[in-house]
């Protein structure tokens, strides 16, 4: 209620949480483990996306050996999955739940949670001046669900009949029949209560997000005078909101059919010549409710990236955002038309041919919210005094993977164009383009931005800058060649092409891929390394390394709870007042009061 009074009459009421802060001394667990402090939480958000990262890339590499090499044995592989690569040989069954926990454990638990849960908790409280979350037990039962969801995903592996493997949209009726194929029994229901816990935590987490920017706002904060990473944190808020329920009704009405006898998306199913007896339901439904959910998720994950990128790109360049108000606009724009384009994943699935040019429309639509963040960033790099830190780097290869993949999303988002390469390498090389390396390169820069806040050291710069290179070069290296495939007609999902005579002609690209994808695997050791180490070796930071506008580098950099130790800031200006005229230096604080004369800008 502190907070709340303070937020309402202007003044503050640290003397509270003061008392707060000393009444009891924390112990390891009440700081480390259950901590309700947002900072810590966002930190374990963040190393738990990180070990769930190094496990779907592990899995990314077993299948590309499999994709480059399909006939050789591997003793690696053996060692790694025992029973399921006898004599170094992946079993076809092993190889599509690789791909499907892959998908889930790169979409859900690293972008998601790496994204939105660590830089949405690290930064919403600190950016707005907050002394916390609206609600820090909240907050920590977010995580708690999380790390659950994460734990119960993990163990879905070492299962008897294999983990889930109806890809990582689980469609029916592999998902929905226990007796389809190995991976359609223990483990998809796993991988269901798993996703149910996920859920579950996103939503609270997003509801404390969403309170605490309207709510808990420091005297001065305007929402016009919010950082550009607020904004794209309250907007991802709202679409997990609105969206992830869905996908929660569409996991429980899968559970009931596979276990309750129910007919929601089975009809007319022979498994062995056998009538099985299911009636009236229909696959597509489920299709619907997913990609209600799996639209906005692509935006629930790239949003936090762009608005991370902004920041960065505006305090790096030494220059205001360009189009602070379109910019703002663009994040709006996408979230509302992100709900009206689900359709453009099911156009082969029989859709009406109007419907599908609906669809079609609205797709091509938010082409214009995301090209007016594109031009923005160009204009404010644009004659900017550059400083090409390692976080600068990857938030403009973000610029870059964000064109590139949106382009080919134009050949997609068109009913016509998107028939011929349906399902094909093309659509694989398309989101991982576009959705996953943007989002990973928009993590990666904000790890390296914001690491001085969280554990207050420098990461090593000449480390960062291999680990940048190598990434950035690898990553075109594995998916640019893949539209060639996609192109050629070859299908996703494939363990082995060597069937098709017509793409042997191929295989050397997938050879030339896997040799970029292990040596981009090899490249997150030096990341690891270097964020592990620089954790407790690393240079200490001083309070304002990047010379930044925005609070956080207002408070001071040993943690403590409740942020700022005396009164909350006041803010009197926008966020990115960079090589202002007139100004002594070239960035001005949101706390310094505007100078006699001067106007302010931006809002």
């Amino acid at each position: 209620m502190a907070q709340v009074a303070e937020h309402l009459d202007g003044t503050t009421a640290h003397d509270n949480h003061d008392a707060h802060d000393h009444h009891h001394k924390e112990t390891f667990i009440t700081k480390y483990i259950f901590s309700t402090d947002h900072k810590m939480i966002g930190k374990q958000f963040l190393i738990t996306g990180i070990f769930m990262g190094l496990i779907g890339m592990v899995m990314s590499l077993l299948f590309r050996l499999q994709l480059a090499w399909p006939e050789q044995s591997f003793p690696i592989l053996e060692t790694l999955l025992g029973k399921w690569a006898p004599d170094g040989v992946m079993d076809p069954n092993i190889y599509l739940a690789l791909v499907t926990i892959h998908g889930t454990i790169m979409v859900f638990f690293v972008l998601t949670a790496g994204l939105s849960g660590t830089f949405s908790n690290l930064l919403i409280p600190l950016q707005i001046g907050a002394r916390d979350m609206a609600s820090g037990f909240l907050n920590m039962v977010s995580y708690w669900l999380f790390f659950i969801s994460s734990v119960i995903m993990v163990v879905s592996l070492f299962v008897e009949a294999g983990p889930a493997a109806a890809g990582w949209t689980v469609y029916p009726p592999l998902s929905a029949l226990p007796q389809a194929m190995p991976g359609s029994g223990l483990g998809m229901t796993l991988w269901l209560i798993s996703m149910t816990f996920f859920i579950a935590g996103s939503l609270i987490g997003s509801l404390n997000y969403i309170v605490t920017v309207l709510n808990l706002r420091t005297k001065g904060m305007s929402m016009t005078r919010l950082p550009l990473t607020i904004w794209a944190f309250f907007v991802t808020a709202i679409l997990g909101v609105l969206s992830f329920p869905v996908l929660l009704s569409a996991s429980l009405l899968l559970l009931f059919d596979r276990s309750m006898g129910t007919s929601f998306y089975l009809s007319d199913i022979f498994i062995g010549g056998q009538v099985l007896e299911h009636a009236g339901g229909s696959p597509v439904l489920f299709q619907h409710l997913f990609w209600f959910l799996g639209h906005p998720e692509v935006y629930i994950i790239l949003l936090p990236a762009l608005g991370i990128t902004s920041e960065v790109i505006s305090t790096n360049a030494r220059k205001p955002i360009f189009g602070y108000r379109a910019m703002v606009g663009s994040i709006l724009a996408i979230a509302f038309l992100s709900f009206i384009v689900w359709g453009h994943h099911m156009f082969v699935t029989g859709m009406n041919p109007f419907l599908g040019s609906v669809f079609t429309f609205t797709t091509l639509l938010i082409a214009i919210p995301s090209a007016v963040k594109a031009f923005n960033y160009i204009t404010t790099l644009w004659k900017g005094n550059l400083q090409l830190t390692t976080g600068m780097l990857f938030s403009i290869a973000l610029v870059s993977t964000f064109i590139t993949g949106g382009l080919t999303g134009i050949v997609l988002g068109d009913s016509a164009l998107d028939i011929n390469v349906h399902d094909t390498y093309f659509v694989v090389a398309h989101f991982h383009i576009v959705m996953g390396l943007s989002a990973i390169f928009g993590l990666f820069a904000g790890v390296y931005h914001w690491f001085p806040k969280m554990f207050g050291r420098m990461m090593n710069k000449p480390l960062g800058y291999v680990h940048f290179w190598i990434t950035f070069v690898c990553s075109y290296g594995v998916f640019f060649p893949m539209h060639f495939l996609g192109l050629a007609g070859l299908p996703r999902r494939y363990y082995a092409n060597t069937a098709f005579p017509m793409f042997d002609n191929l295989v050397d690209i997938n050879v030339l891929i896997s040799f970029f994808a292990i040596a981009g695997g090899i490249a997150q050791v030096i990341f690891l390394f270097n964020f592990f180490y620089s954790m407790y070796r690393g240079k200490k930071a001083e309070q304002n390394p990047w010379r930044s506008n925005t609070l956080e580098w207002t408070t001071p950099v040993e943690h403590i709870h409740g942020n700022w130790p005396g009164e909350l800031p006041t803010v009197h200006r926008w966020a990115y007042d960079y090589s202002k005229p007139g100004a002594e230096e070239d960035f001005v604080p949101q706390t310094v009061p505007l100078q006699p004369g001067e106007k302010a800008t931006g809002h």
